[in-house]
């Protein structure tokens, strides 16, 4: 399925531009680099050169692109720059790495007692994460009853987070996430690089509002073989 045809889709020039953001953090754009020419570039990411130019003018605004007439792009990288998806820590092992995801499915259901919820209850996300349009991560998302009684699918992005703020009016400001490894849960898709059982790499984070109180738990397990997990302190 296109973009175009996924109703969860982030429109083609916000993905563009995350595409840089995680890119420029990753070191495989370089403070200095000059980007291609504009029309050589939306051609090699099969996009128009409007399209292109709108995701560059984001980078603009993020101070991470200074743009110098009749020279051309030139990245400026920034350290905690915001951006759809910044609190994502997974990256391709090559580093970077354009984000997806598929909600294969949406539960109202009891919620584990354990996360610390307001409501006994809590919405279930599961989803197939994708990196480079790679199968990478298998997704367990509950968000807490209390934040809504109600999930509309059709309204759910990519990011969750971005559905949380726009739609919800929640917005997770602090997270906890604690690592290991651990099985591959018996749902987990078939496109995923790993089989149900196998050993893969395991997240478990905790998402809380400004308040402090927990709206959000989820757990990721992800392929090693394509995923690494990277957290960015200071200047690098």
């Amino acid at each position: 399925m296109s973009d175009r045809q996924r109703p969860t889709a982030l429109p083609k020039y916000v993905q563009i531009s995350e595409m840089l953001i995680r890119d420029i953090a990753a070191g495989r754009l370089a403070d200095g680099a000059r980007l291609p020419p504009e029309r050589e570039m939306a051609e090699g990411l099969g996009t128009a050169v409007g399209t292109l130019r709108k995701a560059l003018d984001l980078l603009v605004e993020k101070q991470l692109l200074e743009r110098v007439q009749g020279s051309g792009n030139y990245v400026r990288a920034q350290t905690d720059v915001a951006s759809v998806y910044s609190f994502l820590r997974i990256e391709r092992v090559q580093g970077g790495g354009l984000p997806t995801a598929e909600v294969l499915s949406i539960d109202h259901i009891e919620a584990p007692h354990a996360v610390g919820f307001q409501s006994p209850n809590g919405f279930r996300f599961r989803r197939l994460r994708f990196m480079d349009r790679v199968p990478a991560a298998m997704e367990e998302i509950w968000l807490d009853g209390a934040v809504t009684d109600n999930v509309d699918a059709q309204a759910v992005s990519e990011s969750l987070y971005l559905y949380y703020s726009e739609v919800l009016g929640v917005v997770i400001t602090s997270a906890e996430d604690r690592i290991n490894v651990a099985p591959v849960p018996s749902w987990a898709d078939a496109r995923f690089g790993l089989n149900a059982g196998e050993t893969a790499g395991y997240i478990e984070r905790t998402g809380r509002s400004h308040t402090g109180e927990t709206v959000e738990f989820s757990r990721t397990w992800f392929d090693p073989n394509e995923i690494n997990y990277v957290s960015r302190l200071g200047k690098t």
